[in-house]
């Protein structure tokens, strides 16, 4: 039996300075309405799929929880035996779940990125990061006034909605493009993202960095821009271009890391740090996916950088690891850890990146027993003969938006009580091969899996159903309404999330504020040299 945990003692281990893994394994709609502040979303269904990525190293103390009621079908319990089963030697289960922690006195949060969104806020009251309102900045640009709007967000967030004349520059490329973007040292500089987070952080990293153009955040980025009747632009792919260069940014990020006590360290340092049976290690590329994908060191993981700062768990799943930050040149990997060092990320510059030379053992993903495939044709067949039962593990938007005629909607967690009384051979859809043979090894579920899932069986030409109220809202627990609504034409979901992101800090407890390493305003605000973007 796994050992269990309870609220006071994972309290007093979150703070004690120790690396510590905790995992929310509900799935994500349940995670975001309701979790403790520094857990990591794993849900059940993905356990073993990214579980590896997220905790390399299985001696690490790791818990995980659910919701400590009957609606959470025990899911903490199955997961910590899967996590012993594939060999951590740490595991607990947090007794009662959020309920327990709950009933402690803690208190609970909704939402996602909870530490890089709060950390926004008061990166926003330490630096007094200047602003501008939706209604401010749509005068300027009628009146033609000059200025650049950058948005801070990833390519595929930008293209879904964006402010009229933006360009898509990722926080994370800011230091490593801006002389590119901006066309002398006096346009003024707005930059926006859908909320507030990559808003505040992308201005405040252009003032540390000493651009001397006036530089703004754009007060609630396109949800403010929205809820104040003005008109978004959709499909838009204006991005940054090729980088120019600037020896000055370069040196310019080398200071600013250095200001905030970011160690700059050598491949053989991290090759030592690789035998340290004691410690966790993550070597993070923050460059673009695609200079990525163009060639990496061995045994890194594409960690974009802005999206490194904003959603630092979906990539690193140990507190108190350390991160090894790497790119090209140092500017990017220096900005990105002297904000890593501010959350309280034991986080560092690789000299020389991307020609270090290092090379780390790559980590390898966990792998379940392969299913059969089952072709499109053959499926397709055996429905018309009654043989056979789909069952679609995909999200449940996406069953909505359609799937194959009489395929039920199931998830890791719930599929043995949906399969219950069923005598006839399963099929199973899924996105990633891995999540269909974890969830039937999880059951020793007899099954096959179609091959190249639902878009090969739309490809082929076959009849797919759709109901956007099947499976029902209340089932859909992989899915976070809240966030999503506010990007659907809701303008009181827009409200509330706005409302609920600046009242995050006002949530937090002594020891979690703690935590932050921010500087005092009053030190910061003049100590910026200035750099020139002709």
């Amino acid at each position: 039996m796994t050992q269990s945990v309870s609220a006071s003692t994972l309290k007093n281990w979150l703070h004690d300075g120790q690396e510590i893994a905790v995992f929310d394994v509900r799935e994500h709609g349940q995670y975001g309405e309701s979790h403790l502040f520094y857990a990591t979303p794993l849900p059940f269904s993905r356990l073993e799929v990214d579980v590896a990525r997220l905790v390399p190293r299985k001696a690490v103390r790791v818990v995980v929880y659910d919701g400590g009621d009957e609606s959470t079908d025990g899911v903490a319990q199955r997961a910590a035996e899967c996590l012993e089963a594939q060999g951590y030697t740490s595991v607990f289960v947090l007794e009662g779940g959020t309920a327990a922690w709950s009933q402690a006195g803690y208190v609970l949060f909704a939402g996602v990125n909870l530490p890089s969104k709060t950390f926004g806020e008061l990166v926003e009251h330490a630096y007094g990061t200047p602003r501008i309102t939706a209604t401010e900045l749509a005068a300027k640009q009628a009146s033609g006034e000059p200025l650049v709007v950058l948005d801070g967000r990833p390519v595929s967030e930008f293209f879904k909605m964006s402010i009229p004349g933006a360009t898509c520059c990722p926080n994370g490329e800011l230091a490593y493009r801006i002389t590119s973007l901006v066309p002398d040292a006096d346009t003024p500089i707005v930059i926006n993202c859908a909320g507030r987070t990559r808003s505040i952080l992308g201005a405040q990293t252009l003032i540390n960095l000493g651009i001397p153009n006036p530089v703004y955040a754009l007060e609630n980025g396109t949800q403010g821009w929205y809820l104040v009747d003005l008109p978004l632009d959709h499909g838009k792919s204006q991005r940054y271009g090729d980088h120019t260069g600037s020896d000055a940014l370069v040196s310019n990020a080398r200071t600013l890391a250095e200001r905030f006590d970011v160690p700059y360290v050598d491949a053989a340092t991290v090759k030592e740090w690789e035998k340290d049976s004691s410690r966790s290690l993550f070597l993070c590329d923050v460059r673009t996916p695609e200079e990525f994908k163009a060639g990496t060191l061995p045994g890194a993981q594409l960690t974009p950088g802005g999206q490194l700062m904003q959603a630092a768990d979906q990539y690193v799943g140990v507190r108190r690891a350390r991160l090894v930050l790497f790119d090209t040149d140092g500017a990017r990997a220096g900005v990105v850890a002297s904000w890593l060092r501010q959350m309280g990320h034991d986080a560092s510059v690789l000299i020389g990146g991307l020609t270090s030379g290092l090379t780390l053992a790559p980590q390898a993903a966990l792998q379940a027993p392969a299913l059969p495939a089952v072709s499109v044709a053959e499926l397709s067949q055996r429905l018309q003969n009654n043989e056979v039962l789909v069952v679609d593990l995909r999200g449940s938007m996406k069953y909505r938006e359609g799937h194959i005629p009489g395929a039920l909607w199931s998830i890791r967690s719930r599929l043995a009580q949906d399969l219950e009384g069923n005598t006839l051979p399963v099929v199973l859809v899924a996105d990633e091969a891995g999540i269909a043979e974890w969830a039937a090894n999880d059951l020793g579920l007899n099954a096959s899996v179609l091959a190249g899932g639902f878009e090969a069986w739309k490809k082929a030409g076959h009849a797919v159903e759709a109901n956007d109220q099947v499976p029902a809202d209340a089932l859909c627990i992989d899915f976070l309404f809240f966030v999503h609504d506010r990007h659907d034409g809701n303008k009181e979901a827009a409200r509330r999330y706005l409302a609920w992101e600046t009242g995050l800090v006002q949530q937090l407890d002594a020891q979690e504020l703690a935590e932050f390493q921010l500087p005092h305003a009053s030190t910061e605000a003049s100590d910026h040299a200035a750099v020139s973007t002709s």
